[in-house]
């Protein structure tokens, strides 16, 4: 992941803006085989793994977060439906499952729920992987820790929150689509005997 991510990074990152076409001219990251092979060159290997404490933090505390709440919605969905059920005298000799879209809310808010606790370590991921580092010279963002402070001290607290809204509107449909289909894929194998 964090090769591919620090090229992903250097290639958004070069242009201040599209707006302006006479910097299209002067790209220095072409393409993504390009970019690694300019980043080895100008700043050696360990270039490529610019961040990777970040980014396998961001990676497990997301997945921790967000399986963790759909769990935990899943299950108080799943209760509502049986009380509702029973209370309504409509209780059925099959398991209560949740319906499509009940899935697909419930994936999707789970999914905003780790890019809400994690986005901290996705924008020093990414400050980290932006800058370039000389031979010689001190980087200005140097471990997780340091980064934090200085984003913290010198942008305010709210300055790790940067970018929020477009993670959000990115990971929330995926989430949702996903764990929708997880459910009615794993829906279908057990009736089939797939899990038996």
């Amino acid at each position: 992941v964090t090769p591919a991510e620090v090229c992903k990074i250097r290639m958004q990152s070069q242009y201040h803006s599209l707006m302006d076409p006479t910097q299209m001219t002067h790209m220095k990251y072409k393409n993504v085989v390009q970019t690694a092979a300019l980043v080895v060159k100008e700043e050696g290997l360990g270039a490529l793994y610019k961040g990777v404490v970040p980014t396998m933090l961001r990676q497990g505390c997301n997945q921790a977060v967000n399986f963790t709440a759909y769990n935990w919605s899943k299950k108080r969905v799943l209760a509502w439906k049986k009380e509702r059920a029973a209370a309504d005298g409509t209780i059925s000799s099959g398991e209560i499952t949740l319906d499509h879209w009940q899935s697909l809310l419930l994936g999707g808010l789970s999914g905003g729920m780790g890019p809400l606790v994690n986005n901290p370590l996705d924008v020093v991921k990414t400050r980290m992987q932006k800058q370039v580092i000389r031979p010689g010279t001190e980087p200005k963002y140097q471990s997780l820790m340091q980064s934090c402070m200085m984003i913290a001290k010198e942008e305010g607290t709210l300055a790790l929150w940067k970018g929020i809204t477009p993670r959000l509107m990115r990971i929330m449909p995926g989430q949702a689509i996903t764990f929708m289909t997880y459910e009615a894929v794993s829906k279908q194998m057990e009736r089939y005997g797939m899990f038996d």
